[in-house]
Parts: C-alpha cells; sequence; structure tokens
C-alpha cells in the first residue's frame, strides 16, 4: 500500500506529489529530502537506494520505466512540461493507495494525454557511449528516448524496434590477478514502436544451452572465447511463445507497447573479463607509501569503454595524497576523498587493447605496525562497454511478420556490458 509518491528536484521542491491516504505527517517530503541530503547513518556520507525495506522498489522501478515510456525521456525537464499526463498516469496506476496496474498497453486505454517530447540533443552529451552501431548504420544512443504514444511531425509514426542485450558482469580477482570468481546477470530488453502489433521472431546462438547437463565439456573453450553458451538459467516474458526453441533457437510473441524484458538468464560459465587490474601498497618510509594500479582492457580495438571509475580505500590515517597520471589521457581525473578516506580514478573512455597506469603517493598520520595491505582495498571498478558482451550469446536475426514494401521497420541490434561487482584483492 502506498501513503504518498512524490519526485523531488536536487535543490528539494516538489516535481510530483501525490498523497493518497492522508495518513503521513504534512512536511514528509521535506524531511525526505533532508535526510538523503544529510545523511550520516552507517558512517557514509550518502544515503543508500533504499533506507526502510525493498519491497516497494520494484514498483518504483515499474512505474519509472511507465513514465518513460510515456515521456521518452525520464529527466526534470520531462516531468515539469508533462507533468498533467504524470499525475494522470498516477492516478490511473494507483488508486487509494492500491496498485492498479503498471502495464503501459493497458494504460493506454485510460490515458488520453498526449507528451510534449523534450529534445534529448539537448540533453547533456553522453560521449562515445551515445552513439551505437549495426552495420554501416550510425544510431545515437538517445534513440529508444522516444514516447511509444507520441507520432512523428506529421503525425506519422516511424516504424521501429529497438532490441538491446545488456549484461551486467560480476568479477572477483584474488591479488595475484587470478579471477576467483566471476557471473554474468544479462537480460534481452526490446522497446517496439511498430503498428499493428505484428509478431516477431527472435532467433539465438545455435548452440545456445540451458543448464550443464547433457553438455560435453570436450572442447569447451571457456575464456578463451569459444565453445557453446551455457544459461545456468533463465525466464522469459508472459507474450513469448517457445514452439520452437528447442529445435532452432527461436523466440516468436507480439510485443506489448512500452519497453520490457523478453528473456532474463544469469551464466556462471568462466568467460574473459573486459579488464585486468594489478593493484599494489608499499611502504615508502615511515609515514609514507606508494599505490600503484594498473587496468587493461582486454577488448578489441574497435570497442571503447566509457564513463570508467576506479576506486581504492585507503588506511584510516591517511592524511594526503598526491597523483602522478599518464600524460595526453583526455578526461582523467584522479582525486582523494579525505572523509570516506578514498582514492578515486576516472577515465573518460578507455580503447580496447591499452593500457593505463595511476601512481599515488600516500601521507600518513602515523606509523604502520602491521601489513598494509590489510589496511588497503580492496579495489572496485565501474564501466559501460556498447557493443560488448562477454557471454557471447548473440541475436542472429530480428524478424518482423506482414512487412510491406511501402513499410520496411527499422530493426536495431545492441550490446551493452556494464560492471556490477568487479573488485580486485589487493
Amino acid at each position: 500500500m502506498i501513503s504518498q509518491f512524490f519526485v523531488l528536484s536536487q535543490r528539494g521542491d516538489n516535481i510530483v506529489f501525490r498523497d493518497y491516504r492522508g495518513d503521513v505527517q504534512k512536511g514528509s517530503a521535506e524531511i525526505f529530502f533532508r535526510k538523503v541530503k544529510f545523511w550520516k547513518e552507517d558512517g557514509k556520507e550518502e544515503a543508500p537506494p533504499v533506507f526502510v525495506g525493498i519491497s516497494e522498489i520494484f514498483f518504483l522501478l515499474r512505474i519509472a520505466r511507465v513514465i518513460k515510456d510515456y515521456l521518452g525521456l525520464l529527466s526534470e525537464e520531462s516531468l515539469r512540461k508533462n507533468f498533467v499526463l504524470v499525475y494522470e498516469l498516477l492516478d490511473e496506476v494507483i488508486d487509494f493507495g492500491y496498485v492498479q496496474t503498471t502495464s503501459t498497453e493497458v494504460l493506454k486505454s485510460y490515458v488520453f494525454n498526449e507528451p510534449i517530447v523534450v529534445d534529448a540533443a539537448r540533453m547533456p552529451p553522453l560521449g562515445p557511449a551515445a552513439l551505437f552501431m549495426q552495420g554501416n548504420k550510425r544510431m545515437p544512443g538517445t534513440a529508444v528516448t522516444k514516447s511509444v504514444v507520441a507520432h512523428e511531425p506529421g503525425g506519422r509514426k516511424r516504424e521501429e524496434i529497438f532490441v538491446d542485450i545488456i549484461e551486467k558482469i560480476s568479477v572477483t580477482f584474488s591479488s595475484s590477478g587470478y579471477v576467483l570468481t566471476s557471473e554474468i546477470d544479462g537480460t534481452i530488453q526490446m522497446k517496439s514502436y511498430l503498428t499493428g502489433n505484428p509478431e516477431i521472431r527472435l532467433a539465438l546462438n545455435d548452440d545456445l544451452y540451458i543448464g550443464r547437463s547433457g553438455v560435453s565439456s570436450y572442447g569447451f573453450g571457456g575464456s578463451s572465447g569459444t565453445g557453446p553458451v551455457i544459461l545456468d538459467d533463465c525466464n522469459f516474458h508472459e507474450s513469448v511463445h517457445m514452439d520452437n526453441f528447442d529445435v532452432d533457437r527461436t523466440l516468436s510473441l507480439v510485443p506489448p507497447d512500452g519497453e520490457f524484458p523478453v528473456m532474463n538468464y544469469r551464466i556462471t560459465q568462466e568467460f574473459k573479463p573486459p579488464f585486468s587490474i594489478n593493484a599494489l601498497i608499499e611502504e615508502a618510509g615511515s609515514l609514507k607509501a606508494e599505490v600503484i594500479l594498473k587496468i587493461r582492457a582486454e577488448f578489441p580495438s574497435s570497442i571503447t569503454a566509457n564513463t570508467i571509475l576506479v576506486e581504492m580505500p585507503l588506511p584510516t590515517c591517511t592524511t594526503r595524497v598526491n597523483f602522478d597520471m599518464e600524460h595526453g589521457i583526455a578526461g582523467q581525473t584522479a582525486d582523494f576523498k579525505e572523509s570516506q578516506r578514498r582514492l578515486e580514478w576516472n577515465l573518460k573512455k578507455i580503447v580496447g587493447g591499452s593500457e593505463h597506469t595511476l601512481r599515488a603517493k600516500l601521507n600518513f598520520s602515523q606509523e604502520f605496525h602491521g601489513n598494509i595491505t590489510k589496511e588497503a582495498g580492496p579495489v572496485s571498478m565501474t564501466f559501460t562497454i556498447p557493443m560488448y558482451n562477454p557471454s557471447r550469446l548473440q541475436v542472429k536475426y530480428l524478424q518482423i511478420a506482414k512487412k510491406t514494401k511501402s513499410s520496411n521497420p527499422y530493426r536495431w541490434v545492441r550490446y551493452v556490458t556494464q560492471a556490477n561487482s568487479y573488485v580486485a584483492r589487493i
């Protein structure tokens, strides 16, 4: 049951506010904002995404997706310009605190306001991540920031369908650089702008297996990048028909309106991590130490990773850090977060096959009488790699039924890899 729903700006003012039951004290939005902005609990300076329970987070994620389906772009500007439409959506989704539906397709029968489209090009640039490739076509990463109910100028609707293979990887390295654990959580995400609800056929790898039973280990390539693709487990959207899946690995479905996951999957099969991390910390005197961080991109030079962040907790007695960075690397920064005793290394992009090193000289307020490596680390890393997926799961083809010569829909298939938990011990 939902008592209130509100969206606040970074300044704390209400962009959207609905009080459904009147059982919450006045000023709750301001109390919430101050609690988040001045968070000091658990020894952390940033509030976690959820600090009471997780039961409502799934609803919040779903309603964010519904609003994005209608507005195309989820931002402060799009919410302010479409506040009438957003309130209409909220009134249909929630009735007296009880969730009625979060289906974009169902809501289209009850919500009649047209969205005011916000130009995504005026939003902050996304850098290299804003471009994806399909053959010789270039497609902006903001191509899916369109409303599923709005039309092109002139009342026409451009026939398009987008399929994203998004993989979030978790890897733990030993202090020697060996992989201790590795896992892929993946999803095939679809967003359709097709009229007439045509049937879609999606073909995956021929050598795709679900579960390890019946799969011979002979010739299995593992981290070498060859061999079959083995999913530990997976699940499919309710609209997916699997009549031929066991025969030719094809899925057929009539896509509902809006964005939805066609398939979720998990892989613990060994794979080659996209980055290798080497971290070293050594004492350099009674009150000094040196940290050397080295990362290498283990993917082809035709691929570029974006928005890379490397973090490393430092000894609690660290008072000052001096950095020695490589020259000629655009968009590279390093910082010492003194209150959190944490080193942060940011790189705007990394080209496949390249290697980068950061050196940091630490100053301490007191001498160490133990092993300094136990006082620092582990090193963690976040990144995004467009057009790359370590699982090698592929969409072989995407067929649309009932095409005509006058209507040949655009079909975009994109791959994105992100770090979920990428950690190296020292």
